[in-house]
Protein backbone atom coordinates (compact mmCIF):
# COMPACT_ATOMS: atom_id res chain seq x y z
CA UNK A 1 0.00 0.00 0.00
CA UNK A 2 1.48 3.66 -1.26
CA UNK A 3 2.23 5.77 2.09
CA UNK A 4 2.40 9.51 1.85
CA UNK A 5 5.16 11.86 2.55
CA UNK A 6 4.54 14.05 6.07
CA UNK A 7 4.52 17.25 3.69
CA UNK A 8 1.05 16.18 2.03
CA UNK A 9 -0.02 15.43 5.75
CA UNK A 10 1.27 18.05 7.45
CA UNK A 11 -1.08 21.17 6.31
CA UNK A 12 -4.35 19.46 6.77
CA UNK A 13 -2.73 18.17 9.90
CA UNK A 14 -1.94 22.32 10.97
CA UNK A 15 -5.24 23.54 9.79
CA UNK A 16 -7.25 21.15 11.94
CA UNK A 17 -5.36 21.72 15.32
CA UNK A 18 -5.48 25.59 14.38
CA UNK A 19 -8.89 25.09 13.89
CA UNK A 20 -9.71 23.18 17.16
CA UNK A 21 -6.81 24.64 19.71
CA UNK A 22 -8.81 27.62 21.01
CA UNK A 23 -11.98 25.73 21.44
CA UNK A 24 -10.50 22.42 23.31
CA UNK A 25 -9.31 24.89 26.25
CA UNK A 26 -13.03 26.29 26.00
CA UNK A 27 -14.28 23.16 27.89
CA UNK A 28 -13.32 23.21 31.68
CA UNK A 29 -16.03 21.04 33.02
CA UNK A 30 -15.74 17.61 32.11
CA UNK A 31 -18.65 15.57 30.58
CA UNK A 32 -19.24 13.12 33.52
CA UNK A 33 -19.87 15.85 36.12
CA UNK A 34 -22.02 17.92 33.28
CA UNK A 35 -23.78 14.99 32.53
CA UNK A 36 -24.60 14.55 36.74
CA UNK A 37 -25.55 17.88 36.38
CA UNK A 38 -27.51 17.98 33.22
CA UNK A 39 -28.75 14.21 33.08
CA UNK A 40 -28.18 14.83 29.17
CA UNK A 41 -25.55 13.12 27.17
CA UNK A 42 -25.09 15.11 23.57
CA UNK A 43 -24.43 12.70 20.47
CA UNK A 44 -23.32 14.78 17.32
CA UNK A 45 -22.78 13.19 13.83
CA UNK A 46 -24.14 13.13 10.09
CA UNK A 47 -27.29 11.82 9.37
CA UNK A 48 -26.34 10.22 6.53
CA UNK A 49 -24.14 7.13 7.06
CA UNK A 50 -25.83 3.98 7.38
CA UNK A 51 -25.63 1.87 9.20
CA UNK A 52 -23.98 3.75 11.50
CA UNK A 53 -26.31 6.77 11.54
CA UNK A 54 -29.33 7.86 10.37
CA UNK A 55 -32.73 8.83 10.47
CA UNK A 56 -35.86 6.93 10.91
CA UNK A 57 -39.24 8.32 9.34
CA UNK A 58 -39.72 9.94 12.83
CA UNK A 59 -36.60 12.41 12.12
CA UNK A 60 -34.90 10.36 14.95
CA UNK A 61 -31.94 8.74 15.34
CA UNK A 62 -30.92 5.06 14.38
CA UNK A 63 -27.80 3.28 13.36
CA UNK A 64 -24.91 1.25 15.16
CA UNK A 65 -23.21 4.14 16.47
CA UNK A 66 -26.83 5.26 18.10
CA UNK A 67 -26.76 1.57 19.76
CA UNK A 68 -23.08 2.28 21.13
CA UNK A 69 -23.84 5.33 22.63
CA UNK A 70 -26.94 4.21 24.02
CA UNK A 71 -24.97 2.22 25.91
CA UNK A 72 -22.74 4.65 26.84
CA UNK A 73 -25.61 6.54 28.41
CA UNK A 74 -26.80 3.38 30.48
CA UNK A 75 -23.27 3.51 32.15
CA UNK A 76 -23.03 6.56 32.73
CA UNK A 77 -26.51 6.71 34.16
CA UNK A 78 -25.14 4.10 36.94
CA UNK A 79 -22.04 6.26 37.35
CA UNK A 80 -23.93 9.73 38.04
CA UNK A 81 -26.86 7.63 40.12
CA UNK A 82 -29.60 9.39 37.71
CA UNK A 83 -31.90 8.88 34.30
CA UNK A 84 -29.47 10.32 31.42
CA UNK A 85 -31.57 11.14 28.50
CA UNK A 86 -29.13 10.72 25.06
CA UNK A 87 -29.56 14.16 23.01
CA UNK A 88 -28.92 14.46 19.27
CA UNK A 89 -27.27 16.94 17.26
CA UNK A 90 -27.29 16.78 13.45
CA UNK A 91 -23.98 18.13 11.47
CA UNK A 92 -23.47 18.29 8.08
CA UNK A 93 -19.60 17.22 7.93
CA UNK A 94 -16.52 16.57 9.60
CA UNK A 95 -15.47 19.55 10.67
CA UNK A 96 -18.82 20.55 12.06
CA UNK A 97 -18.51 17.32 14.12
CA UNK A 98 -14.87 17.95 15.51
CA UNK A 99 -15.58 21.35 16.57
CA UNK A 100 -18.81 20.25 18.33
CA UNK A 101 -16.76 18.11 20.55
CA UNK A 102 -14.30 20.04 20.76
CA UNK A 103 -16.10 23.41 22.04
CA UNK A 104 -18.13 21.68 24.62
CA UNK A 105 -21.01 21.27 22.63
CA UNK A 106 -21.55 17.94 22.09
CA UNK A 107 -19.90 15.06 24.12
CA UNK A 108 -19.05 12.30 21.65
CA UNK A 109 -19.59 10.86 18.31
CA UNK A 110 -19.65 7.20 17.47
CA UNK A 111 -19.01 5.09 14.32
CA UNK A 112 -16.02 7.78 13.28
CA UNK A 113 -12.68 6.18 11.42
CA UNK A 114 -9.53 6.65 13.55
CA UNK A 115 -6.91 8.87 12.03
CA UNK A 116 -4.03 10.79 13.56
CA UNK A 117 -4.98 14.08 12.71
CA UNK A 118 -8.01 13.94 14.62
CA UNK A 119 -6.30 12.10 17.48
CA UNK A 120 -3.87 15.03 18.00
CA UNK A 121 -6.59 17.17 19.47
CA UNK A 122 -9.92 14.82 20.01
CA UNK A 123 -9.53 11.19 22.22
CA UNK A 124 -10.81 7.78 20.75
CA UNK A 125 -12.51 5.20 22.30
CA UNK A 126 -11.88 0.97 22.67
CA UNK A 127 -12.48 0.16 18.54
CA UNK A 128 -16.63 -0.64 17.71
CA UNK A 129 -15.81 -2.06 14.29
CA UNK A 130 -12.97 -2.12 11.43
CA UNK A 131 -13.59 -0.98 7.85
CA UNK A 132 -11.27 0.05 5.35
CA UNK A 133 -11.34 2.08 1.95
CA UNK A 134 -12.57 0.85 -1.39
CA UNK A 135 -13.65 1.81 -5.13
CA UNK A 136 -17.62 1.87 -5.49
CA UNK A 137 -17.95 1.77 -9.33
CA UNK A 138 -20.58 0.43 -12.02
CA UNK A 139 -20.10 -3.27 -12.31
CA UNK A 140 -17.13 -4.08 -14.92
CA UNK A 141 -16.26 -0.84 -15.35
CA UNK A 142 -13.08 -0.22 -13.16
CA UNK A 143 -11.05 -2.89 -11.15
CA UNK A 144 -10.14 -0.05 -8.53
CA UNK A 145 -6.33 -0.37 -9.55
CA UNK A 146 -4.27 2.20 -9.52
CA UNK A 147 -4.31 2.13 -13.45
CA UNK A 148 -8.01 2.02 -13.65
CA UNK A 149 -8.01 5.61 -11.77
CA UNK A 150 -6.11 7.62 -13.92
CA UNK A 151 -7.53 10.25 -16.01
CA UNK A 152 -11.06 9.40 -14.10
CA UNK A 153 -13.41 11.65 -11.96
CA UNK A 154 -13.58 9.79 -8.86
CA UNK A 155 -15.94 10.89 -5.88
CA UNK A 156 -14.41 11.53 -2.01
CA UNK A 157 -16.02 13.13 0.61
CA UNK A 158 -14.28 16.67 0.82
CA UNK A 159 -11.03 16.52 3.51
CA UNK A 160 -11.88 12.44 4.24
CA UNK A 161 -9.55 10.07 4.63
CA UNK A 162 -10.26 8.56 1.76
CA UNK A 163 -9.21 11.81 -0.08
CA UNK A 164 -5.92 11.83 1.09
CA UNK A 165 -5.47 7.90 -0.03
CA UNK A 166 -6.65 8.50 -3.49
CA UNK A 167 -3.77 11.20 -3.82
CA UNK A 168 -1.38 8.20 -2.93
CA UNK A 169 -2.85 5.59 -4.75
CA UNK A 170 -3.52 7.05 -8.61
CA UNK A 171 -2.17 11.08 -8.47
CA UNK A 172 -3.61 11.15 -11.69
CA UNK A 173 -6.90 10.65 -11.28
CA UNK A 174 -9.64 13.70 -11.07
CA UNK A 175 -10.80 14.23 -7.22
CA UNK A 176 -14.54 15.50 -6.98
CA UNK A 177 -15.43 16.24 -3.24
CA UNK A 178 -18.52 16.01 -1.83
CA UNK A 179 -20.16 17.04 1.42
CA UNK A 180 -21.05 13.55 2.16
CA UNK A 181 -20.88 10.12 0.84
CA UNK A 182 -24.61 9.97 0.42
CA UNK A 183 -24.23 12.67 -1.74
CA UNK A 184 -20.77 11.31 -4.08
CA UNK A 185 -23.36 8.19 -4.26
CA UNK A 186 -26.10 10.06 -6.00
CA UNK A 187 -23.57 12.02 -8.25
CA UNK A 188 -22.32 8.26 -9.25
CA UNK A 189 -25.61 7.26 -9.59
CA UNK A 190 -26.03 10.38 -11.88
CA UNK A 191 -23.23 9.98 -13.83
CA UNK A 192 -21.13 12.73 -12.87
CA UNK A 193 -18.34 10.84 -11.60
CA UNK A 194 -17.10 7.21 -12.78
CA UNK A 195 -16.44 5.95 -8.88
CA UNK A 196 -16.77 6.79 -5.53
CA UNK A 197 -13.99 5.84 -2.83
CA UNK A 198 -15.13 5.52 0.77
CA UNK A 199 -15.79 3.34 3.77
CA UNK A 200 -16.77 0.10 2.28
CA UNK A 201 -19.72 -0.98 4.77
CA UNK A 202 -21.09 2.52 4.48
CA UNK A 203 -20.96 2.16 0.37
CA UNK A 204 -22.36 -1.02 0.69
CA UNK A 205 -25.18 0.16 2.78
CA UNK A 206 -25.97 3.10 0.60
CA UNK A 207 -25.89 0.76 -2.51
CA UNK A 208 -28.18 -1.65 -1.11
CA UNK A 209 -30.74 0.97 0.22
CA UNK A 210 -31.63 2.01 -3.06
CA UNK A 211 -32.56 -0.10 -6.25
CA UNK A 212 -30.83 1.04 -9.20
CA UNK A 213 -28.21 -0.16 -11.63
CA UNK A 214 -25.67 -2.77 -10.28
CA UNK A 215 -22.53 -1.26 -8.83
CA UNK A 216 -18.75 -3.57 -7.33
CA UNK A 217 -16.80 -2.49 -4.62
CA UNK A 218 -12.90 -3.07 -5.76
CA UNK A 219 -10.37 -3.97 -5.46
CA UNK A 220 -10.88 -6.87 -3.31
CA UNK A 221 -8.14 -6.13 0.06
CA UNK A 222 -9.01 -2.50 0.82
CA UNK A 223 -6.79 0.39 -0.25
CA UNK A 224 -6.60 0.65 3.50
CA UNK A 225 -8.09 -0.56 6.79
CA UNK A 226 -8.91 1.24 9.94
CA UNK A 227 -10.56 0.97 13.23
CA UNK A 228 -14.02 2.46 13.91
CA UNK A 229 -14.74 4.25 16.99
CA UNK A 230 -16.22 6.94 19.47
CA UNK A 231 -15.05 10.61 19.09
CA UNK A 232 -14.38 12.25 22.76
CA UNK A 233 -13.38 15.51 23.88
CA UNK A 234 -9.44 15.64 24.51
CA UNK A 235 -7.80 14.85 27.63
CA UNK A 236 -11.49 13.78 29.61
CA UNK A 237 -10.33 10.71 31.31
CA UNK A 238 -13.25 10.07 33.72
CA UNK A 239 -15.44 9.92 30.74
CA UNK A 240 -13.36 7.99 27.93
CA UNK A 241 -12.90 5.21 31.46
CA UNK A 242 -17.01 4.84 31.48
CA UNK A 243 -17.21 4.89 27.66
CA UNK A 244 -14.26 2.31 26.91
CA UNK A 245 -16.30 0.26 29.88
CA UNK A 246 -19.85 0.61 27.82
CA UNK A 247 -18.22 -0.59 24.53
CA UNK A 248 -16.26 -3.55 26.42
CA UNK A 249 -19.75 -4.46 28.26
CA UNK A 250 -21.54 -4.57 24.70
CA UNK A 251 -18.83 -6.06 23.37
CA UNK A 252 -18.37 -8.99 26.03
CA UNK A 253 -22.08 -9.85 25.79
CA UNK A 254 -22.08 -10.00 21.87
CA UNK A 255 -19.62 -12.92 22.44
CA UNK A 256 -21.51 -13.92 25.35
CA UNK A 257 -24.48 -14.13 23.89
CA UNK A 258 -26.66 -11.62 26.24
CA UNK A 259 -29.82 -11.06 24.20
CA UNK A 260 -29.94 -7.56 24.35
CA UNK A 261 -26.27 -6.81 23.10
CA UNK A 262 -26.76 -9.34 20.31
CA UNK A 263 -30.22 -7.64 18.89
CA UNK A 264 -28.58 -4.45 18.99
CA UNK A 265 -25.12 -4.76 17.08
CA UNK A 266 -27.09 -7.77 14.42
CA UNK A 267 -29.78 -5.26 13.56
CA UNK A 268 -27.56 -2.71 12.32
CA UNK A 269 -24.24 -4.91 10.54
CA UNK A 270 -24.84 -8.80 11.76
CA UNK A 271 -26.73 -11.70 9.66
CA UNK A 272 -29.67 -10.37 8.28
CA UNK A 273 -28.89 -6.29 8.53
CA UNK A 274 -27.79 -4.04 5.81
CA UNK A 275 -24.42 -5.35 6.05
CA UNK A 276 -25.14 -8.73 6.78
CA UNK A 277 -21.49 -9.58 7.84
CA UNK A 278 -21.58 -13.13 9.68
CA UNK A 279 -21.80 -13.85 13.59
CA UNK A 280 -18.38 -15.34 13.71
CA UNK A 281 -16.35 -12.56 11.65
CA UNK A 282 -18.27 -9.52 14.24
CA UNK A 283 -17.08 -12.24 17.15
CA UNK A 284 -13.59 -12.50 15.76
CA UNK A 285 -12.99 -8.85 15.99
CA UNK A 286 -14.68 -8.17 19.28
CA UNK A 287 -12.31 -10.72 20.78
CA UNK A 288 -9.40 -8.96 19.39
CA UNK A 289 -10.37 -5.81 20.72
CA UNK A 290 -10.72 -7.16 24.20
CA UNK A 291 -7.59 -8.94 23.97
CA UNK A 292 -6.14 -5.81 25.64
CA UNK A 293 -8.61 -5.34 28.44
CA UNK A 294 -9.59 -7.30 31.34
CA UNK A 295 -12.69 -9.58 30.45
CA UNK A 296 -16.15 -8.34 31.86
CA UNK A 297 -18.20 -10.99 33.74
CA UNK A 298 -21.62 -11.00 35.36
CA UNK A 299 -21.44 -12.11 38.71
CA UNK A 300 -23.66 -14.52 40.11
CA UNK A 301 -26.76 -12.94 42.09
CA UNK A 302 -25.70 -13.56 45.85
CA UNK A 303 -26.67 -16.41 47.79
CA UNK A 304 -29.29 -15.39 50.39
CA UNK A 305 -28.04 -15.94 54.25
CA UNK A 306 -28.33 -19.43 55.85
CA UNK A 307 -32.23 -19.43 57.29
CA UNK A 308 -33.77 -16.11 55.38
CA UNK A 309 -36.84 -16.67 53.64
CA UNK A 310 -37.12 -17.63 50.32
CA UNK A 311 -39.05 -15.57 48.30
CA UNK A 312 -42.29 -15.93 48.19
CA UNK A 313 -42.53 -17.31 51.64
Amino acid sequence: MPRYPLSRLLPATLSLLAALAPMAQARAEGVVDRVARSGELVLVGIPEVPPLLSLDAKGQPQGYGVAVARQISAELSTAVGRPVTLRFVPVKDGAALGQSIASGKADLACGVPFTWEWDQQLDFSLPIGLSGLRLLAPAGSLDGSPASLSGRRIGVVADSLAATELQGVQPQAIAVPFPSLAAAVAALRAGSVQGVIGDTLLLASLVRAQAGPAFALTPQEPYERFAVACLLPENDSAFRNLVNLAIARLLQGYLDGTPASVAAIDAWIGPGSSINLPADLIRTYFETVLLGVEALRPLPPAAAPAGAPKPGT
